[in-house]
């Protein structure tokens, strides 16, 4: 498997301590002060990760112009996230293949129920409020995540909420909270025209299992085509001897096995599993409340692991894909992009644990989801740094963390007055960083996750702030 060097590879550059300024530096506000201002606010946010907002700005002056920036009801959420989509592109540029994963996650705010224009989250539509995250984060097919290329959140209405299968099934397309997958997929469709020798591939979990995703995607598009990687979660009417997609997939011979690295999540610890591979081609017709639409000619991949630790769920995955799976190569290829999909969880979950999104505490939704666009970036540059420490290890930590920054922790690292003329590597800063927030760096403790590197950005910022204080600073 071929390795970038962060060093020399855009793909992977962040603009070191200027990564602010290149993420933000084009968004689109109404004037450049509010411009500089995002890009000091996005800034501290980073350094002080799991901060208040008083916390992380520093000073009265400093969090008095954030909390004027959140309350502008001319700053659209949209406009923040529109020149980090950009800088995105860049780096999606570099690469022939980016996997552009897609999740939902809710945002609980049930402890601030002054909070004007919030939704029901969960089943108890007046005590469980908060917002819902839509979020499309591009990955390398190893796991690099290369910034967000979409994302909204919004409220759910306490009066639709709970409404019956029939009633949804009467509502327009365009006003289902489902129309979020195809507006993801729209927005990745706009985007492949600035990345053309790229392949997008945008991946979902079984609730983007619709029809009418996949009718898009099939449809011949006016430019350059974005394909989709899907989690099955109906079983459909198949256009073959056997009725129905399940039948179908178990009736294939198996082609193959891979083993996948499964990660910790409900309690279960994480673990090797290997998965038993079936593919074939797919013609899957169209749900009854669509009869007059065409079947849907597509490509079936069933991942299904037969012997799983005692306690353990077993992983049975459907895929189906618009690309082609015609041998078992292209097939494995499928189940371990699939198998990527969880790097947007633990963005999510950087989001509210790391960047303490949750704990925010404004007055209006439309304040919040501000701020949620801004720790969201701020969750996806912590992540991308963490996973920069292993994909590409050999890299410069001066292509995501300022001279200062850098400089500051290889002294109090190194126990040394002076720093070196060149940068540690990514990996070795990144240890650094973990150890920072705990991590021990044993033998056998492998490389140091989110939720070290969070608390360790934390520790960083003070080192600096010493660096600088004792006349650092300038230092060659």
């Amino acid at each position: 498997m071929l390795q970038h060097n962060a060093s020399t590879n855009p793909s992977f550059h962040v603009a070191g301590g200027d990564w602010a300024t290149h993420e933000f530096a084009h968004a689109p506000l109404p004037d450049q002060r509010l411009t500089r201002r995002l890009i000091t606010m996005a800034t501290d946010f980073a350094l002080h990760p799991t901060a208040s907002i008083p916390q992380a700005c520093g000073s009265w002056a400093k969090a008095k112009a954030a909390y004027r920036f959140f309350d502008d009801n001319g700053i659209n959420p949209q406009d923040i996230l529109t020149s980090h989509v950009q800088a995105t592109i860049q780096r999606v540029a570099a690469h022939p293949m980016v996997l552009c994963v897609q999740d939902t996650t809710s945002l609980n705010y049930s402890t601030h129920p002054q909070t004007k224009g919030l939704g029901p989250i969960g089943n108890n539509r007046t005590k469980t409020i908060g917002l819902l995250l839509h979020s499309t984060l591009a990955l390398t097919p190893t796991g690099q995540p290369l910034g967000l290329l979409h994302a909204q959140s919004w409220a759910r209405s306490a009066k639709t909420f709970g409404r019956s299968s029939h009633q949804r099934n009467r509502t327009p397309r365009q006003e289902k909270e489902s129309q979020k997958w195809i507006e993801s997929f729209t927005a990745c469709q706009g985007l492949a025209a600035q990345c053309e020798h790229t392949t997008l591939v945008n991946v979902a979990d079984r609730e983007g299992d619709l029809y009418d995703l996949f009718a898009a995607a099939l449809a011949p598009p006016p430019g350059r085509r974005v394909h989709l990687l899907v989690r099955a979660q109906h079983d459909r009417q198949v256009a073959h001897p056997q009725k129905y997609l399940w039948d179908f997939l178990s009736a294939q011979r198996m082609s193959g096995r891979l083993k996948i690295q499964v990660p910790r999540k409900n309690g279960q610890p994480g673990r090797v599993a290997t998965l038993s591979i079936r593919f074939a081609a797919v013609t899957l017709r169209a749900p009854c409340l669509k009869k007059d639409q065409l079947p849907l000619t597509l490509w079936a991949v069933e991942a299904r692991e037969t012997r799983p630790p005692k306690g353990a769920t077993p992983i049975c995955w459907r895929l189906l894909t618009t690309l082609p799976v015609e041998n078992l190569e292209e097939a494995l290829e499928k189940v371990r992009w699939y198998a990527q999909r969880w790097q947007i969880e633990v963005m999510h979950k950087v989001l509210k644990s790391g960047c303490q999104v949750e704990q925010r505490q404004l007055e209006e939704a439309p304040r919040l989801q501000r701020v949620v666009i801004v720790d969201l970036i701020v969750a996806w540059r912590v992540l991308g740094l963490c996973k920069a420490g292993r994909e590409t290890p050999e890299g410069l930590a001066s292509d995501w963390l300022s001279a200062e920054e850098w400089r500051a922790l290889t002294c109090y690292m190194e126990e040394r007055a002076k720093p070196p003329r060149r940068a540690p590597t990514i990996r070795q800063a990144v240890r650094w960083i973990g150890q920072l927030g705990g991590f021990l760096g044993r033998r056998g403790d492998g490389e140091p996750g989110p939720t070290v590197i969070w608390r360790g950005l934390q520790q960083l910022r003070a080192i600096t702030a010493s660096w600088k204080r004792f006349g650092h600073g300038n230092c060659g």
